[in-house]
């Protein structure tokens, strides 16, 4: 039997999970690694930590499941999209810490490209918003804060990745700098349509040619690596969305999954067709195999299951993040308490890196539990504004949607979400949908699936979650996560001079 390696970088840990061909699990293994903060705002990972945590947990996953490296048929390679960084291209070290996906260091130089109406072009060409989220700004800004940094970037000497392309560097030794067409597109450096990266939009940015990586496809052999004890090849890349719509075997048009993580990422395939949204979603590559890309909008959730590392961690309400759920459950509904999980801004369909958590409608009888209800319900309502606005881009609501992810395994999460959107949810029985879409795309890219279908013929739904709430509350609800997200919005807004 043949196996697939799939190594999984996110935003808290490094995952490596082994699947046979049918799908199945046979081991896994996760490190966490630190969360940097250096001030209000700005949030870093070290480079090196992220590399040695997911080699670390390849051959622990390998050693699980008691799977010699031989017998692994490909690697896929999922990873936090937006997190970004430069290195020597000589030695391989890192030119500093990467600047993740929630930095909103750059808020300011966003706002003033808005301003001069850059946005258009941004929009346009990658499909995305001027937004710190995006690489694009993170660059621009390691470039301009060491005038060393930008002088060698231009001389060839460094070079620039998300995540994908730091792994691939380090397993080939140096021999490969690429990134597959899912993280270019999230760069804002990327003309999603004809797929290369944009003269326009580098020289918006300032950023030099000489620092980028190769595109490849997301599906096909890129590099190998002989790091686990056997030659591999690296056969499958995709951001992790990407890789949990293909995982979820959303393929058709007006499919649609969710996947709960530290965020919270709504994707609705839109196959050949790049639709240009009106209602401040992302248009943004879906895959690219054998050369044909496939598309699909997208709405983006800041905190997601972040909300609930906040309470135990911040707050001290909860010992485990498991917990929630039961203490949830103890209360009908939050009873007015409303919370607004804008700690790093908001994201689609508002766009507010100024927007600040918040928490309103307290009373003295408000309890831990009320609070632990509107944060479910907070992770619930933020996707249903993606939902909503992704209806009326489409012009089509939706007819079911498929979730997974951690926070996917709260079955009253999934009921609170099914009441508001007023649709059913599929949870598939494997929920691990981010890695096994890797997974499935080195497969394919090995031959080891003929084609797509085939790929994801395994997909099974555990279960489906109905609507069952009274539509005139939900209605209440959303009204009032309406009124908070208005309170929240512009709070750090730095004053007109």
């Amino acid at each position: 039997m043949s196996y697939l390696l799939a190594l999984d970088q996110g935003t808290t840990s490094s995952r490596a999970l082994v699947f046979d061909a049918a799908g199945e699990l046979h081991g896994l293994a996760q490190r966490e690694f630190a969360q940097i903060y250096p001030r209000a705002g700005w949030v870093e990972h070290d480079p090196l930590q992220l590399l040695d945590s997911q080699l670390e947990t390849a051959r622990d996953a390998l050693r699980t499941a008691g799977i010699e490296a031989g017998r692994v048929a490909a690697i896929g390679i999922t990873n936090q999209r937006e997190t970004c960084l430069l290195w020597e291209r000589s030695s391989g070290r890192p030119c500093g810490n990467a600047l993740v996906w929630q930095d909103r260091r750059t808020a300011e130089a966003c706002a003033r490209l808005a301003a001069d109406g850059a946005e258009a072009l941004v929009s346009e060409r990658a499909g995305l918003l001027l937004d710190p989220y995006f690489s694009a700004s993170k660059l621009q800004w390691l470039l301009d804060a060491d005038p060393d940094l930008r002088r060698r970037a231009g001389r060839g000497e460094l070079a620039f990745g998300t995540i994908d392309s730091w792994l691939v560097w380090h397993l080939s030794e140096g021999r490969r700098h690429v990134t597959d067409a899912t993280n270019a597109s999230r760069t804002a450096l990327f003309d999603i349509r004809r797929g290369c990266w944009d003269e326009d939009l580098l020289a918006l940015w300032n950023i030099p040619h000489e620092v980028l990586p190769e595109v490849v496809d997301s599906s096909g052999v890129c590099a190998e690596t002989t790091a686990f004890g056997a030659a591999l090849p690296i056969a499958g890349i995709a951001g992790d969305q990407q890789a949990a719509l293909f995982g979820q075997a959303c393929f058709a048009p007006g499919m649609a999954k969710c996947t709960y993580g530290t965020g919270c990422f709504l994707l609705m395939a839109t196959g050949r067709e790049a639709p240009r949204s009106t209602h401040r979603l992302l248009t943004t590559i879906a895959t690219r195999i054998g050369g044909e890309t496939t598309y699909a909008l997208e709405g983006s959730v800041f905190m997601g299951g972040a909300t609930v590392q906040w309470l135990r961690d911040g707050l001290g309400m909860i010992d485990t993040a498991a917990e929630i759920e039961a203490l949830a459950a103890t209360v009908a509904d939050s009873d007015g308490v409303v919370l607004v999980p804008a700690f790093a801004g908001l994201g689609a369909p508002y766009w507010d890196a100024h927007a600040r958590g918040l928490l309103i409608g307290m009373t003295r009888g408000t309890t831990r539990a009320h609070v632990a209800r509107a944060a479910l319900e907070a992770i619930a309502l933020q996707v249903a504004d993606v939902a909503t606005a992704m209806a009326a881009d489409s012009g089509t609501a939706l007819a079911e949607l498929r979730v997974d992810g951690g926070a996917s395994a709260n079955d009253l999460l999934m009921q609170i979400q099914s009441d508001i959107l007023a649709t059913p949810l599929l949870r598939p029985h494997m929920v691990e949908s981010t890695a096994h879409g890797a997974a499935l795309l080195a497969g394919l890219g090995v031959g080891l699936y003929p084609d797509r279908a085939a790929a994801a013929a395994a997909w099974r739904a555990e279960r489906r979650f109905t609507p069952a709430a009274d539509a005139a509350a939900i209605a209440a609800l959303r009204a009032r996560w309406g009124r908070a997200v208005d309170r929240a919005r512009a709070w750090d807004e730095p004053p007109c001079a």
